[in-house]
């Protein structure tokens, strides 16, 4: 076992993960720099929501190590990860996945509210991110009377409102017009970068990725050094000497 590098927050090497038999990643290895925005991206089915599962906690790979803050992820039983999960990370999902039976607030406050946090402070929170994000205004309105865009910026606020160190989020805008889009990014970079919060974004949108510090490119499992995405072709950073890139390959 290696140690990680101390400026990763996330470190992972070497990771292989098969879906009933079907590779998804093969020997992929990353590390994320705390305050970073890193962007992993590459077509549709090249690995990217199984790599932030990986990092995550969701999944264990099948073979390698994931690293959180120096402490080994992929040797903790389901409960340490869930609390992890719970504590240290936040998650966005493609489409917002809100409770309807919960207001707007009530859904933002979640997280809070799931580790004890008391019901007036959870509240305070809560709005708080709302106002952030520009939805504060919907604060008492359910899911089903909001918007897309207005849903995933309460998505949003729930994955942040718990101060997390890292925040994963898979195929944020993928159900989002592109002026929507533009500013849902915009929003979550921004918030980000002012509480210094670490992002893993995944997607296959080149426009979505440039917002990102950096770039870690995937294609059917593998870290590649270029991948062509729909209008563009973006390069990726550089292997690096503790071996991080290893996998990488040219397309």
């Amino acid at each position: 076992m290696v140690a990680p590098p101390d400026n990763d927050v996330l470190w992972a090497r070497t990771l292989h993960f098969s879906h009933s038999g079907t590779p998804a990643l093969t020997g992929v290895s990353v590390g994320v720099r705390e305050g970073e925005i890193l962007a992993v991206t590459g077509p549709r089915g090249s690995g990217k929501t199984t790599l932030l599962r990986c990092l995550s906690g969701q999944a264990l790979p099948q073979q390698g190590e994931v690293w959180f803050n120096s402490t080994p992820v992929h040797t903790m039983g389901a409960l340490v990860r869930e609390r992890l999960r719970r504590d240290r990370f936040g998650w966005i999902d493609p489409e917002p996945a809100l409770v309807p039976e919960l207001n707007v607030w009530e859904n933002t406050a979640l997280p809070l509210m799931l580790r004890g946090t008391g019901r007036r402070d959870s509240k305070t929170a809560a709005h708080e991110w709302l106002e952030r994000l520009d939805v504060g205004r919907l604060a008492r309105k359910r899911p089903h009377a909001l918007s897309m865009a207005e849903r995933q910026r309460v998505a949003i606020a729930r994955a942040l409102v718990h101060a997390p160190n890292v925040v994963f989020a898979d195929e944020p805008t993928a159900v989002l017009h592109r002026p929507d889009r533009t500013h849902v990014l915009r929003t979550l970079t921004a918030a980000a970068r002012s509480h210094a919060i670490t992002v893993v974004l995944a997607t296959h949108d080149a426009e979505v990725a440039a917002l990102a510090d950096r770039r870690v490119a995937l294609l059917d499992g593998r870290r590649v050094t270029t991948v062509q995405l729909p209008g563009a072709t973006e390069a990726t950073d550089a292997p690096d000497a503790e071996g991080r890139a290893a996998c990488s390959l040219s397309v």
